[in-house]
């Protein structure tokens, strides 16, 4: 065979467009607004991780099955965002689901996270909230303890979630009062602490006075009793989310793992697609567009 320059500037031609060709399918697959139905996706996908998004999942799991009927979505009870990166960096599941970026630690592991949602961060109560608003300041004395009863005398009583959980944190750095009030209501002894979301959503519910945080999508996709508190006279909703008139949110995080197969990854493109954000924003979401 003869080996001219002609051939082998075509040869590294061809060998380019077969490196580059498969990527840019992806890139496409990524971008386009309509998902594009892969054939033949069967098996099963295990999803898992931050409570507050499990729910909103389950409704995406169902439009994805509906396309896909040989395709099973399991989503689990909450493990936490710590617990779902671990579970998605041992391939005990497909996709995790977290509330908080990836540390190095876990990205050195293999799991790697992509930002799908916000949803708003949200003060709520089982209480009627109507003709209700109050301003940041004041829900920092709230926690305090500066603050004991609502409006029509009823006892306020404190659901905290652990100092180190995401909602703590969130709710810390919303200002230095409310940094200093939640450090303290913590320090009390005989304090109401919740692990998971779905504790703390059920303690808000149940307690006769109970405030808290949660967020929007948790309340809406879990179709919780529950009512929002407006902060400094905003409606924490998606479209004051959208226009950076309520400032407080949760970001969320799809998570995968080294054996994270093709099945679970299309789905992911499910996610970003419009249909997928369609599901998304239903459930009190805002999706992030790729």
């Amino acid at each position: 065979m003869k080996f001219d320059k002609f051939t082998a500037v075509n040869s590294v031609r061809l060998i380019s467009l077969r490196l580059i060709i498969p990527s840019l399918v992806v890139l496409c697959l990524l971008l386009t607004s309509t998902y594009l139905h892969a054939a033949g996706l069967k098996g099963t996908i295990k999803i898992g991780g931050t409570g507050s998004a499990l729910a909103s999942f389950k409704e995406l799991a169902d439009a994805f099955m509906k396309i896909h009927p040989e395709v099973n979505i399991v989503v689990l009870p909450s493990l936490g965002s710590v617990g779902g990166i671990k579970a998605v960096n041992a391939g005990a599941l497909d996709i995790g689901l977290s509330s908080r970026p990836l540390k190095q630690a876990e990205q050195q592991n293999g799991a790697a996270a992509v930002e799908y949602a916000r949803t708003p961060f949200v003060f709520a109560t089982a209480l009627k909230t109507e003709g209700l608003n109050f301003t940041l300041k004041e829900i920092a004395k709230i926690f305090s303890g500066e603050t004991k009863s609502w409006p029509d005398g009823t006892a306020i009583r404190l659901v905290l979630r652990p100092e180190s959980e995401t909602d703590t944190i969130l709710q810390k750095g919303m200002s230095p009062e409310m940094n200093k009030s939640v450090t303290k209501a913590l320090s009390q002894e005989g304090m109401l602490v919740t692990v998971t979301d779905q504790e703390n959503a059920d303690a808000l519910e149940i307690i006769q006075g109970a405030v808290g945080t949660s967020t929007l999508g948790q309340i809406i996709s879990e179709k919780r009793a529950l009512n929002i508190l407006p902060l400094d006279g905003v409606v924490p909703d998606i479209t004051n989310l959208a226009n950076g008139s309520y400032k407080y949110y949760k970001t969320l995080y799809v998570v995968t793992g080294p054996k994270t197969g093709q099945t679970a990854r299309d789905f992911i493109v499910f996610i970003n697609s419009r249909e997928g954000r369609a599901a998304i924003e239903k459930t009190g979401h805002l999706p992030i567009k790729k």
